[in-house]
């Protein structure tokens, strides 16, 4: 068993969890990039963050901190 939490995850499932707990208010505050702030959706968040890794990565590392609260 892994111990990576990111472990068989997608980015799409991690994004939606995350959108889901916090909303994209609140995503937009903690991870300020403009997928999120600007006219935000799942789908235009997947594809900058796709393209744009160290945007992943902060997303990445909120998801694993916030593990605990879901």
């Amino acid at each position: 068993m892994s111990n990576d939490p990111l472990h068989g995850k997608t980015l799409k499932t991690i994004v939606e969890q995350l959108v889901d707990f916090y909303g994209f208010d609140t995503l937009g505050e903690l991870i300020k990039i403009k997928c999120f702030t600007e006219n935000p959706s799942i789908k235009s968040s997947l594809t900058f963050l796709r393209k744009t890794d160290w945007a992943r990565k902060k997303v990445e590392e909120l998801y694993v901190k916030t593990l605990p609260k879901f």
